[in-house]
């Protein structure tokens, strides 16, 4: 990704898809070429959560909902230290913030980090064609200097594809770190940080329990040192058939039958664990307005997404796998997509969506408390 951060309301952009499509418009955020590949997302608040997700990485987002930057930017709101997506695409953004939280806009910050993005297209349109087509690689070009449009389109079928992207460690801390307990200390778990949201251990805080945020990279032994009372998998980016490693830790920890949570990136490496599929979604979901049924109390939710591959598991039956009985716990009521797994011999679970919904919503706040009984229930 090339970027310059020279005023870019007037420049000209053009997005190209790698089937060809072209959408013209004006440069928003810094000004250059980047590339990624083309989602959308249905929220219509919460941008600023949403361009920090580690999960976006290597993404360039559509922002389905026309008016984006309205609230502007502040410091307290980003889920990690730096925006991750790619480029960013949006129809109609606010000229001026108007928020008392705002610190500045979210053209200058997009600016300020150095993220692409282009303004002024029809953003209804290129989300109906990704709907039809799927999610697919695309370039976002800006400047007064413009690549002629074979050029363009040849550089993005030059870029690699999601699918068989191993992208956690490279979103993932480098180093562990400790997330305290807010009040008395009742839980220590340890966190595989797969590109996890900042939001995810504070919930976990809030309930008691001291987080030992570990890398991506971590082994079994890293995870027991820490003489956890349960162990956690976050969300993070790329395709789950390329985690071989933490398929192998989460495999040690149902060996030991310690509790087990994971959500997004972390259901689909319980769901590789338990010797099921996965594969890649047509075009995700990302929004924070999905319809999910939890199973086991006949409760629908309206959840937070951001994923573009699912668990190829059976809905209609409990799975035999090597550690004990399984069942899908949770499904999406949109398209049937495999939304959660529970383990009914030992205490593991899993979600694919973000229960922590910084931004909204809280719906599925009570799977962090879900996880808390079982690490009482293990200790009693």
């Amino acid at each position: 990704m090339t970027t310059s951060t020279r005023g870019a309301a007037k420049v000209p952009a053009v997005l190209v898809l790698e089937d060809g499509r072209i959408f013209r418009g004006r440069a928003y955020g810094a000004v250059g070429e980047t590339f990624g590949e083309a989602v959308f997302s249905t929220g219509m608040t919460g941008y600023q959560e949403t361009l920090t997700d580690p999960s976006y990485h290597r993404q360039v987002v559509v922002m389905t909902a026309p008016h984006v930057g309205n609230t502007g930017v502040n410091d307290e709101d980003p889920e990690s230290a730096r925006i991750w997506v790619a480029g960013y695409v949006v129809r109609d953004p606010a000229r001026v913030p108007s928020n008392w939280r705002a610190q500045r806009s979210l053209d200058e910050e997009l600016r300020l980090q150095g993220v692409v993005g282009i303004q002024g297209i029809d953003t209804r349109a290129l989300t109906r064609h990704l709907r039809e087509c799927g999610a697919m690689r695309v370039g976002i070009f800006s400047g007064s200097a413009l690549p002629d449009e074979g050029t363009m389109l040849a550089e993005v079928r030059q870029q690699a594809e999601m699918k068989g992207a191993d992208l956690s460690a490279e979103v993932a801390t480098k180093e562990p770190y400790v997330v305290p307990a807010l009040g008395e200390k009742k839980f220590t778990v340890a966190a595989v940080d797969l590109g996890i949201k900042g939001m995810t251990p504070h919930r976990m805080a809030e309930r008691g329990i001291e987080v030992h945020v570990l890398p991506a990279t971590a082994t079994a032994e890293d995870v027991y040192a820490v003489d956890p009372d349960g162990v956690f998998f976050s969300n993070g980016p790329g395709d789950p058939a390329t985690a071989d490693g933490p398929v192998a830790v989460m495999q040690e920890v149902l060996r030991r039958k310690t509790p087990l949570f994971g959500i997004c990136f972390g259901n689909q490496i319980l769901g590789r664990a338990l010797g099921f599929g996965t594969y890649k979604l047509k075009y995700g979901h990302r929004g924070i307005n999905q319809p999910v049924q939890d199973r086991t109390t006949g409760k629908v939710e309206v959840t937070a997404h951001n994923h573009g591959f699912a668990v190829d598991a059976p809905l209609d039956k409990v799975s035999d796998t090597p550690f004990g009985r399984a069942e899908v716990s949770h499904v999406c009521l949109n398209d049937d997509v495999v939304e959660g797994l529970q383990l009914l011999d030992q205490p593991a679970f899993s979600v694919q969506y973000h229960p922590e919904a910084a931004a909204g919503p809280h719906d599925a706040a009570y799977l962090f408390d879900r996880f808390v009984s079982l690490m009482e229930a293990e200790r009693a």
